[in-house]
């Protein structure tokens, strides 16, 4: 008996490495095409400034502008006092966050065999490492504790759990850590309370514990910065003046992409054959994640009315109530701007455990053998993923696949001040290039620069990365990161800012900028004011010019 104990854990065991093997090998194909890729030039521009400003003294939603919660710039400011201020260091907190995401996946949905594990892992890391490459944003950090947290609160409700009170502390303090990256996760956070309410009853203190434990950082993040402030930057501007300036129609328009981002991506640089047009593909994509959504409430509802009283009829059941709160909690990611990374950002959870609640509704019908309803699961995940929407997912993977062979890279290194950034566009690599020691030429260590788009009146886009490759000079502006109606808005300050400045680099690049939403609207021109009375222009180059204070 004790032998056949041993080769039935031994064989447990096996399939369990097999499973995480297989969603490694899955997550890591791309990894160095991505490790190269073409960064965001203002979203990936800012994770790489706002650290260091942390790191110099500097305080978020005080002292600049940020629209989310500080954590993940403590995270990185951490790695960057470590190992360097470089791109490389901010990727790799990126990938560990990705990373996090798709371990959690595979973990939530063990329940269901190593195999289905493996699966929902694998599709996981396709729809986690192609919107926005390594870039280590908030949300994907913040997915990672926020995943991690609730599956140990979960773990800690159900029977075979050892160290029940210090699974449910540690995951609450997780959750309450996932909220100091992004604290509009109290939607989800919310609902998975609610679900787990009678579940985790005789461990609720230690939950409440541990929760009250991972908030404290912001807590004390509202009392150094300010409540003012720290409203304003992590509420009134996402929410209120931010959202005319960046929402897009729902559901996605089927004619155009409506999303400037994705229209300069260059899509089609491989011929990848789809019956569906790019468009379409997006309005494919919006409806699968919100019918996915729907699918894991309904089987998760099927589950707790089903007869199946067993220890693992329970946990599943139990899990599946989770799962169906966390894809409605993160739901209003895709809708309030439905492009294709925040439509990835929600299916790296809602459309990876589809196939699990997939199966089970189908159980509930006529398909009660799980050979049958998982296999179908993942038939119905990998034909969308192919026919549906392949544009935003298997060809995005493919081309960092090729990158990671040393094939088709199309990023181009700029570099200065030993830093390194990769853009898209030849053009601007090489003006940034020349004008980089005219820079250096017209200042000193200190002084301060501004980075802009040529037309002040309009702050759609800026390139942030620009302040990367000038580590001796201050940014002169909060505004970092620029957003229509924050930075354009009158009595913005912004103004100020560039007359404080000593030099501005100004870029054409995303002048052109047009989406169906407030963006294209014209700000206050104050700031276009002070650059014609105060600045002169010292050199242009393909629509990237630097300007010096005039004498």
């Amino acid at each position: 008996m004790r032998a056949l104990l041993r080769r039935g854990h031994s064989d447990v065991n096996r399939r369990a490495a097999i499973g995480l093997a297989a969603t490694l090998a899955v997550f890591a194909v791309p990894l160095r095409g991505a490790f190269g890729d073409i960064g965001g030039a203002m979203e990936e521009g800012f994770m790489l400034v706002f650290p260091e400003r942390v790191l110099a003294g500097d305080v978020p939603n005080r002292d600049f502008l940020h629209l989310y919660g500080p954590a993940s710039l403590w995270t990185l400011a951490l790695a960057f006092s470590v190992f360097g201020a470089r791109i490389a260091v901010e990727r790799t907190v990126g990938a560990a966050q990705l990373l996090g995401v798709v371990l959690a996946v595979r973990s939530w949905t063990r329940p269901w065999g190593e195999a289905t594990a493996a699966g929902c892992g694998a599709i996981a890391a396709v729809f986690a490492l192609t919107p926005i490459g390594l870039v280590a944003l908030p949300w994907m950090g913040a997915m990672a504790l926020l995943l991690w947290g609730t599956l140990l609160v979960t773990r800690s409700a159900e029977g075979d759990a050892s160290s029940p009170a210090r699974l449910a502390g540690g995951g609450g303090c997780l959750v309450g850590l996932a909220l100091c990256y992004r604290p509009d996760l109290a939607l989800a956070v919310g609902l998975v309370a609610a679900v787990t309410w009678r579940a985790v009853a005789p461990r609720r203190r230690a939950v409440a514990t541990g929760l009250l434990a991972g908030v404290v950082p912001i807590l004390v993040h509202v009392a150094i910065a300010g409540p003012r402030p720290s409203i304003d930057g992590m509420f009134v501007d996402p929410v209120f003046r931010l959202r005319a300036g960046r929402h897009l129609p729902v559901p996605p328009s089927s004619d155009v992409l409506d999303g400037y981002l994705q229209r300069i991506a260059e899509l089609d640089v491989l011929d990848w054959p789809a019956p569906l047009t790019v468009p379409v593909q997006i309005r494919v994509w919006f409806f699968a994640v919100v019918v996915a959504t729907f699918l894991a409430i309904a089987a998760a509802v099927l589950a707790a009315r089903r007869a199946d009283r067993s220890p693992l009829g329970r946990v599943r059941a139990q899990r599946l109530a989770v799962l169906a709160a966390l894809s409605a909690g993160v739901l209003p990611q895709a809708v309030q701007r439905p492009d294709s990374t925040h439509l990835a950002w929600v299916s790296a959870l809602t459309i990876a455990m589809a196939p699990v609640a997939i199966a089970e509704l189908l159980q509930s019908t006529r398909a009660r053998d799980t050979r049958v309803s998982l296999p179908a699961g993942f038939a119905v995940v990998a034909l969308a993923a192919v026919l549906a929407f392949p544009a935003f997912t298997l060809r995005p993977y493919a081309e960092l696949a090729r990158q990671t062979l040393g094939r088709g890279r199309t990023a181009i290194a700029v570099e200065h001040s030993g830093r390194t950034f990769y853009v898209g566009r030849a053009d601007v690599a090489v003006a940034v290039e020349a004008l980089a020691p005219l820079v250096e030429r017209q200042t000193e260590s200190g002084d301060r620069l501004f980075v802009g788009p040529a037309d002040l009146t309009r702050t759609a886009y800026v390139d942030s990365w620009l302040y990367h490759l000038f580590p001796d000079l201050d940014p002169a502006t909060r505004y970092i990161e620029m957003d229509p109606g924050i930075a354009d808005r009158e009595g913005s300050g912004l103004d100020g800012d560039l007359a404080s400045a000593d030099v501005a680099l100004l870029t054409a690049t995303w002048d052109d900028w047009v989406e169906p939403n407030a963006s294209v609207e014209r700000g206050d021109d104050a700031a276009a004011r002070v650059l014609a009375e105060r600045f002169c222009l010292v050199a242009e180059q393909s629509g990237v010019a630097l300007y010096r204070k005039c004498a």
